[in-house]
């Protein structure tokens, strides 16, 4: 309980996760530590079979959105390593899907302890004698009898291969701030100060390792960036900025394009397939004017417009991700992300909010994510909308001399326009490094909004009505 005092109000999240075999006494095991420890900075989340809820996102959906604030606990019982050994031995066989569900564990776990958070990860080990033992006592009290299901016998009759594969898939995953502890539990009061010790050692260790990271009272400026890849920045300059289209082409594209996306938002939702837009650009690039001629061609039963601003301060106690994960839409239902994740890449990174380390690893960190989406399912659509520096001006001008465009602009878009050559290069580095072949970016010539808010529809319904052939 004093660690736990001394870990409260810290710049990181402890995540317990209480594994093992059945019988192993995993819920007695959270039972004690929660008497153990204050609960008002402790939540304790069991995850069973998958809700509905749960089955319509990415798998790793139900675990982001439970994950605790810094300063807080969350005890985690059966959760994404569990699952994907139950998936193993006992779903359909893959040769590939282990091992992808692997680096998927130690990608989500390598995101969060690079973010700071400590995970205890217990393994209750039990023998296939000493756990036939206990089911067979359990059985026979009528008081607990309960507690025995025929997945449990099914379970002790597979204990060698997943003795095996448990063994794997901690080999693969246990690394400093996310270590595997394995506890025999044949006997219960040993097992649980066992438990109890594994957490305290690790806890304090961490609690001391994190005091010595000095961190600074106020951001110091940012120097200016160094591109990572020395070609990016060409990227934007192939783009044809003088590409237009005229009023009649226009509006017979719109009435074309506006009816077969409709068509294929709706057999998307029969199929079960999410849709995920982003939407990224310049500011004044027309973002919004494609936004709206996009979803004024879908059900607003089946649509939602994420419009991403400064992180909350809910939002700034979690990984940066975090915010992300928990606005996917369920299967068969779209959103549209106006700003996205990319800030980590470009205005974090370009105005000193986050440090070198947290953008360096951002790319990789994003690619796993939009990895997880596609994989899932989601059809996943990225735009940026390229305007010239010249064409930014006449708009920001336009709009301040328009009453109603005025609340449109304001001094933070001329501070930004101010940093338009930081702003190339950081593109260039996050386009040549996140543009990927489950995930590619579409940079669309938006000088002329006409010629931007048709080629979004074209892009958009082509990639849908492609997925779904797929």
């Amino acid at each position: 309980m004093q660690a736990q005092v001394d870990h409260r109000g810290s710049d990181f999240p402890v995540i317990i996760m209480i594994a093992g075999f059945d019988a192993a006494g995993k819920g007695e095991v959270i039972q004690v530590l929660n008497e153990w420890l204050d609960p008002r900075r402790v939540e304790t989340i069991a995850f069973n079979t998958p809700s509905d809820e749960e089955r319509e996102r990415p798998p790793f959906w139900r675990y982001w959105r439970h994950l605790p604030p810094r300063g807080d606990i969350g005890i985690f019982m059966s959760a994404w390593n569990t699952a994907a050994l139950a998936e193993e031995a006992f779903g359909k066989s893959h040769p590939k899907r282990f091992a992808r569900a692997i680096t998927h564990i130690a990608n989500f776990e390598k995101m969060l302890v690079d973010d700071g958070a400590l995970i205890v990860k217990v393994w209750l080990y039990l023998s296939r004698k000493a756990q036939r033992k206990r089911l067979l006592r359990l059985e026979k009290d009528p008081k607990t009898r309960w507690r025995v299901s025929p997945e449990d016998w099914k379970h002790n009759a597979a204990h060698e291969r997943l003795d095996k594969l448990s063994r794997e898939l901690m080999k693969a995953t246990d690394r400093p701030g996310a270590r595997w502890t394995v506890i025999d539990s044949e006997h219960p009061r040993t097992r649980d100060l066992a438990v109890g010790r594994a957490i305290l050692d690790q806890l304090r260790r961490h609690i001391a390792q994190r005091a010595k990271i000095r961190k600074p009272a106020a951001l110091s400026p940012p120097s200016p960036p160094v591109p990572l890849v020395a070609a990016g920045r060409k990227l934007l300059e192939q783009v044809d900025l003088s590409k237009k289209i005229t009023a009649a082409a226009y509006k017979r594209r719109l009435h074309d394009d506006l009816g077969e996306l409709n068509r294929l938002a709706w057999d998307a939702e029969r199929a079960g397939r999410s849709i995920v837009f982003v939407f990224e650009g310049w500011d004044a690039a027309g973002k919004g004017g494609a936004i709206r001629r996009l979803i004024s061609a879908v059900d607003p039963r089946f649509h939602r417009v994420a419009s991403i601003a400064k992180p909350t301060d809910e939002e700034k106690a979690h990984h940066y991700l975090w915010r992300f994960w928990r606005r996917l839409p369920r299967d068969g239902m779209m959103t549209v992300f106006d700003r996205s994740w990319y800030g980590r890449v470009l205005v974090e990174r370009i105005e000193g909010f986050c440090t070198e380390a947290e953008w360096r690893r951002a790319f990789d960190e994003i690619n796993e994510f939009e990895r997880q989406l596609t994989e899932h399912g989601t059809i996943l659509v990225k735009f940026w909308l390229h305007i010239s520096k010249a064409e930014q001006l006449r708009r920001f001008k336009a709009r301040e001399g328009a009453a109603h465009k005025r609340h449109k602009i304001n001094t933070e878009d001329w501070r930004n326009r101010d940093k338009w050559d930081a702003y190339e290069i950081c593109l260039g580095d996050m386009f040549s490094l996140t543009d990927t072949p489950c995930a590619p970016w579409h940079l669309i010539s938006a000088d002329d909004k006409r010629h931007a808010r048709a080629e979004v529809l074209r892009i958009a319904c082509r990639t849908i009505e492609s997925a779904l052939d797929e």
